[in-house]
């Protein structure tokens, strides 16, 4: 056993003759009677305090704690004692990541963790405390938004194991099951629905909806499009920033994920931003990089407001966005001006990415290069949300069938009139009894 118990209770005394005897001390009969102590692993010493009568349980206290420390399962007792928001704040100022994602990650658990395991030290944690915060979340937000945050606690929770505060992490464990996902599937527009949309525009914007739909362009890559991302010569386009907020400030950044990639300019899409560039030309426009305090850059943008700044996301959807669907029939127009648009999150810019990404498929595109065209990480998500829209394999059966028997019967050469075969006799035909 490592360490030792003391007896706060008694102490040993050497008499004058050289014997020792057991004595109460000042603190007989009151408070915790033993103290467990040993020395941790830092070096420094630890301890726990036990009521009367249950040395044993402190000496089996001890012993395990030496078990853990061999088998390297030891956590420290002060770490243990750390609550979840605690660590966490802390783990979010050493991640490094974009500011933006940190401040969203940060609200995200403020709202939606730290007001129900916030306060839990990180030693106590069970899979049953997950599980009870789980239900809670799936009662308050969708599925795709609550699995984020689930993500996050569960990425602050192994961050934990890593550093020594906990064990193993609770959300591992087996009984514990991410929120379930909204089974509403993406439902893309019709092509009557997007130029609907796109004629009741502004003018200046119009060819937004051509890079969303005829691209599959993200809104605030829309925003920050430059001159130089347009190739007109190899027909690309090329999708290297977007526009976005920083904490509230406007500044250019990589896109999605910092994911750069080249995406196939078609004709109609690259005539209508030379027509818009012509009636519009594009005016520079200097704005951080990435964050607030990050190095200034110029950018020749395609797309700004009346007066001549950049456009705000917020101005286009309330001004731009919403009353266009509500010209399209979409949405309802609001009662009174002071009522405001409806939320609409289904109907927003994304919905033009949507539309996108049917329409590659149902041309056959592979389910990669529609991936890659879209900006995700990686192709099993866009099988996840665009899995429904793809051709069943029945129907490219039927039809690659019905292709091969229309190429035959236009290629094959037209019957010619020849003699005529005559008709066989009918069993029982009595006027033809005498020819067999």
């Amino acid at each position: 056993m490592a360490g030792h118990i003391q007896d706060r209770w008694f102490k040993t005394e050497k008499s004058a003759d050289g014997t020792t005897d057991r004595v109460r001390t000042n603190r007989y009969g009151t408070g915790q009677r033993y103290r467990a102590r040993y020395i941790g692993p830092d070096g420094t010493e630890k301890s726990k305090s036990f009521p009367d009568g249950q040395k044993r349980l402190a000496e089996k206290w001890l012993t395990k704690t030496a078990a853990d420390m061999s088998s390297g399962q030891y956590i420290d007792p002060r770490a243990a004692k750390t609550t979840f928001q605690q660590y966490t704040e802390k783990w979010l100022q050493t991640l490094g990541a974009d500011p933006n994602t940190i401040e969203s990650m940060n609200s995200q658990l403020k709202r939606h963790a730290f007001p129900y395991i916030g306060s839990r030290p990180l030693g106590s944690f069970k899979p049953e405390h997950i599980r009870e915060w789980v239900a809670a979340l799936e009662a308050s937000v969708p599925g795709s938004y609550g699995r984020a945050i689930y993500a996050n606690v569960r990425a602050a929770l192994s961050a934990a194991v890593d550093d020594g505060y906990l064990n193993r992490n609770p959300v591992s464990a087996r009984s514990v099951k991410p929120p379930a996902l909204d089974p509403k599937r993406v439902m893309p527009w019709s092509a009557e629905r997007v130029f609907a949309v796109q004629a009741a525009m502004p003018e200046r914007y119009r060819p937004m909806v051509d890079l969303g739909a005829g691209c599959g362009m993200r809104q605030g890559e829309i925003l920050g499009i430059a001159v130089d991302a347009l190739d007109f010569d190899s027909d690309t386009l090329h999708v290297v920033q977007q526009l976005k907020l920083s904490r509230s400030k406007p500044v250019f950044a990589l896109p999605k994920g910092g994911k750069t990639r080249d995406v196939p300019l078609p004709g109609p899409v690259a005539d209508a931003l030379r027509a818009h560039m012509k009636q519009f030309p594009p005016v520079e426009i200097t704005l951080p990089w990435k964050a607030p305090e990050g190095e200034k850059v110029t950018k020749q943008l395609i797309f700004v407001a009346p007066g001549g700044n950049h456009v705000w996301r917020t101005t286009l959807n309330e001004h731009a966005w919403k009353p266009a669907l509500v010209a399209a029939g979409v949405i309802a127009e609001p009662e009174t001006k002071e009522d405001g648009y409806a939320a609409a999150r289904e109907h927003g810019m994304h919905a033009l990415r949507h539309f996108y990404a049917s329409a590659l498929l149902d041309g056959g595109e592979n389910i990669k290069a529609v991936s890659e065209y879209l900006g995700h990480s990686n192709a099993a998500l866009t099988l996840r949300i665009y899995a429904h829209l793809m051709p069943s394999s029945q129907e490219r059966t039927r039809k690659a069938i019905a292709t091969v028997y229309s190429e035959a019967q236009r290629s094959a050469p037209r019957p010619t009139d020849g003699p005529r075969v005559p008709a066989q006799p009918r069993i029982g035909d009595k006027s033809q009894v005498a020819d067999l």
